[in-house]
């Protein structure tokens, strides 16, 4: 009887190879998925920085927007380069509709 049990199975070769491919194969994979994920993390790091630079001249743009609206600066440039003036009381007249 004891010698019937420590014989080998016929088939347990092929399985401890079948093992090994499916471990080797299944290590393959982790090391693929994690060479991905750092890609994926890197283009993404790339895209949040073009972001922040894209906010940054954002940024700047309203800025310089404000800048050259700005009330005085209108009123500067009307006066010095169109001639314009604010009317005296007695100039302005009242048209009725």
């Amino acid at each position: 009887m004891s010698k019937l049990l420590n014989k080998p199975l016929p088939g347990g070769s092929f399985l401890m190879l079948l093992l090994f491919v499916a471990v080797l194969v299944s290590a393959i994979g982790v090391s693929y998925s994690a060479h991905i994920n750092r890609q994926l993390l890197n283009t993404l790091y790339g895209e949040l920085s073009d972001r922040d630079k894209a906010q940054a001249e954002w940024g700047r743009l309203i800025l310089e927007q404000s800048t050259w609206t700005a009330h005085s600066r209108i009123e500067t440039l009307a006066t010095e380069q169109l001639k314009m003036r604010i009317p005296d009381a007695a100039e302005i007249r009242m048209v009725s509709p």
